[in-house]
């Protein structure tokens, strides 16, 4: 019986995942898998960041580093570095009134406003009069500002989601998002900021699922106080459904309904006006403190003077736990990132083998990536090396390997001097450097090495390409596994492929470790500029 059963199931599985599996794995391959195996097993429950299971995962990472010959790198001489966290989310209901003329117009939550918790306070009260400001962006080299001609000083601001399809894709989405939109709105002299879902936006994402999804926690890492640490920025209170925004705009020298068809163009054009409303917001956030690690080893370089040099290879270990209503909700993160912790492993089991290059090379398995980045940001500012010395970050996030890939990508290498080292090392192993075929993703702000790009950091995100099979590959695992249960062992992943990854990552780090001179941002370039990075002359 045993015998028929396993020739049924055999019989129902295609030829090539049938020899892939019965085919020998090389020594490096095994060793990839192995780790993965452990990581992305149902028992660690998706390393949630803050779980015990990702505590396990944390000193598997480390015994391995150790394994490798790599020093301790994290808090008091041990591989880990202690992350504290918060988790936080809206406390109860949130109220939200337009007065005009003395007379008060509550809005309802779920309807026309989503209350947005305040990492910072566990109550925010704030009433102003309200100014719309476009897109709410300042961005000199697009010729654009929107705050031009408008004083919101001790005012609440109001800008439309989103940014002009004009701007690149990475800085589209690094002027686009809420959160730069609230540093414009502080360095004006605002005291709280207010979303407007537009047309647009409800088409990418719909109000009534940003609703649905408001009750989730949310996390940072925490301040001294147990509040969370957020970017500086003022409070953003809400977001207005469009009902919620016409009700804000009424009796405006623009009605809603021309800045929302405006607003449904590509390249929207505003005119930035104070509304002849003020706008009373009280909310509440509660706060749960929480405990996280990232995981750190050194190795030395061998230069006495070049050693004082680091090089950062970071990739994130938590994944995003247990949730859904299918029999399945273990979200086992396979590829994302368990393949990136493995690759991260391997190389620097290589350097051992190989020898430490000039510099010095740090090996940064981070935390809480999946939460927004916060591993890596309370990294970049709580370095356990001098931030002054960190040159680069080669980051490791997600290669999707269930296909044998014939070019690479490398996000935001082509801003800065590291451009010609990948390309040396890409097309040393045979492969082919391809530009970044969904620059409308902005993949370069979404990964962990963009806080140390934050930080003035020359920095680089590698995946593989998307020639050949690699197209279809991709697509298929955003649609079925992203963020899934189904991004576990059974998919065809192809480890010997991840050898082939590991090499290309190796000879960057390699190259960039013992060039005689530092990365630097090209010239003028926009992100190199804006977090005053060093800069090609």
């Amino acid at each position: 019986m045993r015998r028929f059963v396993l020739a049924f199931c055999l019989s129902t599985l295609p030829v090539a995942a049938i020899a892939q599996d019965a085919a020998p794995l090389s020594p490096g391959a095994s060793a990839i898998k192995g780790h993965v195996m452990f990581l992305a097993a149902d028992a660690m429950k998706g390393r949630e960041a803050g779980s015990p299971e990702y505590d396990i995962a944390a000193e598997y990472v480390a015994s391995q580093f150790f394994a490798a010959g790599l020093k301790p790198g994290g808090d008091k001489g041990a591989y880990l570095q202690n992350v504290p966290l918060v988790a936080y989310k809206a406390d109860g209901k949130g109220v939200l009134n337009v007065s005009r003329g003395g007379a008060a117009t509550p809005l309802a939550e779920g309807t026309d406003f989503l209350v947005s918790p305040n990492p910072r306070a566990k109550e925010t009260n704030v009433a102003a009069p309200v100014v719309f400001v476009g897109y709410g962006i300042v961005a000199s080299h697009y010729g654009r500002d929107d705050y031009r001609g408008i004083d919101v000083r001790g005012k609440i601001v109001a800008f439309a989601s989103g940014s002009p399809a004009s701007m690149t894709g990475e800085e589209r989405a690094w002027l686009g998002s809420t959160t730069t939109k609230a540093r414009f709105a502080a360095e004006h002299g605002a005291v709280g900021a207010i979303v407007l879902t537009t047309p647009r936006s409800e088409r990418q994402r719909a109000f009534a699922g940003q609703v649905a999804a408001n009750g989730h926690t949310r996390m940072a890492w925490a301040n001294p106080d147990g509040t969370g640490h957020v970017d500086a920025g003022v409070p953003t209170l809400a977001t207005l459904s469009l009902s919620g925004a016409e009700k804000l705009f009424a009796g405006a020298r623009r009605p809603w309904a021309t800045v929302a068809k405006e607003a449904d163009k590509p390249n929207a054009k505003f005119v930035a006006e104070a509304l002849p409303a003020t706008l009373s917001v009280a909310t509440r956030t509660s706060f749960a403190p929480a405990r996280s690690s990232n995981v750190v080893g050194v190795l030395p370089g061998s230069d006495p003077v070049l050693a004082k040099d680091v090089v950062v290879l970071s990739a994130h270990l938590d994944h995003v736990g247990v949730s859904g209503t299918a029999a399945d909700k273990i979200h086992n993160g396979a590829l994302d990132n368990a393949i990136g912790i493995a690759s991260l492993i391997e190389e620097a089991k290589r350097f051992g083998r190989e020898g430490a290059p000039k510099r010095t090379l740090l090996f940064l398995a981070v935390t809480a990536e999946e939460k927004g980045l916060i591993g890596s940001d309370y990294f970049a500012n709580h370095p356990t090396v001098p931030l002054a010395g960190i040159v680069a970050d080669v980051n490791l996030d997600m290669p999707i390997l269930t296909y044998r890939f014939e070019d690479m990508i490398a996000f935001g290498g082509d801003r800065s001097t590291l451009g010609p080292v990948i390309r040396r090392a890409v097309t040393g192993a045979g492969l082919a450097l391809s530009p970044d075929p969904m620059p409308d993703e902005a993949i370069f702000v979404r990964s962990d090495h963009f806080r140390f790009v934050q930080k003035g950091v020359p920095s680089v995100f590698l995946w593989p390409g998307q020639r050949g099979p690699g197209k279809a590959a991709v697509a298929q695992f955003f649609a079925n596994n992203y963020h899934k249960p189904s991004d576990d062992l059974s998919q065809p992943i192809r480890w010997e492929e991840g050898v082939r990854f590991v090499d290309v990552n190796y000879r960057i780090a390699r190259e960039i470790a013992d060039a005689p001179t530092r990365p630097v941002w090209n010239k003028g370039d926009y992100f190199g500029t804006l977090f005053n990075g060093p800069m090609a002359p």
